[in-house]
C-alpha cells in the first residue's frame, strides 16, 4: 500500500522522503500517516527494483542533502499495476481502497468504474455477513451488538457513497453501455482521451 501512494506521488513531481511524508498526509486527507520507518525503507527497496531512482539533491539546512526520488518507466508499470491489483482480505482492503482512490485520476473512466463496482461488491458481501449475524445473535452482548449495528451502518454508508460516485462517473464520462458493451466502450475511451 505504501509502495503505490509513494509512486502516485513521485507521478506528479520528483520529491525527497520528508515531502513525500507532508504529501501523504495531504493526499489521503489525514485518513493515513506513515512513519519515516516505513518510508525510508520502502523508498530504498523501491529504489533496488528499478521502480524509482534518488539522485543527490540541494544541501538542507542541516548541511545534509537530502536524496530526491523519482519515478521510472518501471515505477509506472508498477503503479498500474499496484492501483488495479484484486483485494486481500476486508481489513487491509478497506485501507488499500482509499489509497487507491486518491490516485484514480491515473486510470481511464471505465477502469474507475470496475474497481468500484468491485469494491461496493466486495461490501454488499460484507453487508449480508452483518446481517446474517444480526439475525443469528439477536441476544447477543450489548456491545458486540452495538459494533455489528455500527459495522451495518458504515458498510451501508460506504456502498450508498460508491454508488453515488459510480452513478457520477457514469454520467460525467457518457458510460451507460451494459456489462457487455463495456470493453468496447473503454477502447473508444481510451482513444479520445489520448487525443484531448
Amino acid at each position: 500500500m505504501l509502495e503505490l501512494a509513494i509512486l502516485g506521488l513521485l507521478k506528479d513531481r520528483p520529491m525527497h522522503g520528508y515531502q513525500l511524508s507532508r504529501e501523504l498526509g495531504e493526499a489521503l486527507g489525514g485518513l493515513w500517516r506513515v512513519s519515516y520507518g516505513s518510508l525510508y525503507p520502502t523508498l530504498r527497496r523501491l529504489e533496488r527494483e528499478g521502480a524509482v531512482v534518488g539522485t543527490p539533491g540541494p544541501t538542507g539546512g542541516a548541511g545534509r542533502r537530502k536524496t530526491v526520488y523519482r519515478i521510472t518507466d518501471e515505477g509506472e508499470r508498477l503503479f498500474l499495476e499496484l492501483l488495479q491489483e484484486q483485494p486481500h482480505d476486508g481489513q487491509t482492503e478497506d485501507a488499500r481502497f482509499r489509497v487507491r482512490l486518491a490516485f484514480f485520476r491515473y486510470l481511464p473512466p471505465e477502469t474507475r468504474i470496475r474497481l468500484m463496482e468491485r469494491r461496493r461488491a466486495a461490501l454488499q458481501e460484507r453487508l449480508a455477513v452483518i446481517k446474517d449475524s444480526l439475525r443469528a445473535n439477536p441476544q447477543g452482548d450489548d456491545y458486540q451488538l452495538a459494533l455489528m449495528e455500527h459495522g451495518l451502518v458504515a458498510t451501508e454508508s460506504d456502498i450508498a457513497w460508491l454508488t453515488g460516485l459510480i452513478q457520477s462517473e457514469r454520467s460525467r464520462y457518457g458510460i451507460t453501455a451494459p456489462l457487455g458493451d463495456r470493453r468496447r466502450a473503454s477502447a473508444t475511451l481510451r482513444r479520445k482521451e489520448r487525443t484531448i
